[in-house]
């Protein structure tokens, strides 16, 4: 069956607040060219790529209708909606931590949302094999009233209440591999049996004082939750055994109806925000183990929805290998990293201690 690509241009026109990199302009602090790190480039690229190598042709490139009210507030309380939508109308401005929005924000945030909720119908009613959403703004750090780290909305928490809304399905897995701790996923589902959140982030990135081995959830959903934080520097072998020894086999055991994955490109090695070293090639391996683990446990069904990634050059890249894996399309993207950026064995020192990191994170779960 068919990839579907869910896009909207209208997503590209957000526009963030006065910054310069991750700081607020004024006092000493000078404006920058480009203002915060999530820019629209690195998405807009992507899909450029895609369109240039001839990709595009092999997907089912789709819009998408906004989420709506009922959706939103399935996971965000009115009173957080109603603000967000006042000051959105009133010209913009900021509710909570690095999450600056012009005219009109509100509804692009609604509209990524709704890119993330259309490509999860389109694959559990059958419709498509798989899906990638390039939904902007972000999600995965909003929390139900208070956003931050770019994320006004949490795209998937809401696709998967519409989904299950609808009867669509009843379990889902959430395997973040952002840089940063998918922390406004986790809260949104934090108590809850029947959503498996899994993140896979930088330890102590961002947000410094969220994603613990020891937060594994409360009530009945204690031990739905996992977190895997690497140390900085881990690079591609490291990412396939986190993935191999903890990620997959917590989803397969968990046994989802479909498998939806927060897909941040911010692990790369030139991106500014992280320090992980991993390649667009890391992205396409990881993107058929997780292929493989879905058609082994929930028929393929398969959804990525996309969230961080702040180089503008290499995202479109790596963008392209998960593409090019989901879609089984022998249209190549080579990557102009590659010389730069190795797929290097870390030096025997590092290998071992990345072993026991994933050694003692096995033996606390």
């Amino acid at each position: 069956m068919a990839t579907g690509f869910f896009w909207e241009e209208r997503c590209f026109w957000h526009g963030g607040g006065n910054y310069a990199g991750m700081l607020p302009v004024g006092g000493l602090v000078q404006p920058l060219d480009g203002g915060l790190p999530e820019s629209p480039e690195t998405k807009r690229r992507l899909k450029n790529l895609i369109e240039v190598t001839g990709l595009a042709r092999e997907l089912r490139m789709l819009g998408a209708d906004p989420a709506t009210t009922d959706d939103l507030l399935r996971v965000h309380p009115a009173t957080y909606l109603d603000r967000f939508k006042a000051l959105s109308d009133a010209g913009g401005g900021e509710l909570g931590r690095r999450t600056p929005f012009g005219p009109g924000g509100y509804e692009i945030a609604a509209l990524s949302a709704g890119l993330a909720k259309a490509a999860l119908f389109s694959v559990l009613q059958g419709k498509l094999g798989n899906a990638y959403a390039l939904s902007r703004p972000p999600g995965h750090h909003c929390l139900p009233d208070y956003p931050n780290g770019f994320c006004l909305l949490n795209n998937i928490a809401i696709a998967i209440e519409a989904a299950r809304a609808a009867g669509l399905a009843q379990r889902f897995a959430v395997l973040d591999w952002d840089v940063h701790h998918g922390n406004g996923t986790e809260a949104v589902f934090y108590d809850r049996a029947d959503v498996l959140t899994v993140s896979i982030h930088q330890d102590r990135n961002y947000p410094m004082d969220t994603g613990a081995v020891a937060d594994r959830g409360t009530g009945p959903g204690l031990g739905y939750n996992l977190n895997i934080p690497l140390p900085p520097g881990t690079g591609h072998k490291g990412y396939l055994a986190a993935m191999d020894r903890l990620a997959l086999p917590a989803i397969r055991n968990f046994a989802p109806d479909v498998l939806i994955i927060a897909c941040g490109f911010d692990a790369a090695a030139n991106d500014p925000l992280g320090r992980m070293l991993a390649t667009a090639e890391t992205f396409r391996a990881m993107t058929a183990q997780v292929m493989a683990l879905a058609q082994d446990i929930c028929g393929g069904r398969l959804v990525m929805v996309h969230e961080g990634g702040y180089s503008e050059s290499y995202v479109p890249f790596c963008g392209h290998a998960v593409l090019q894996e989901m879609s089984a399309s022998r249209i190549t993207a080579p990557d102009p990293f590659a010389e730069v950026f190795p797929l290097r064995q870390p030096d025997a020192g590092f290998d071992a201690y990345l072993d026991n990191v994933i050694a003692d994170m096995a033996g606390k779960l």
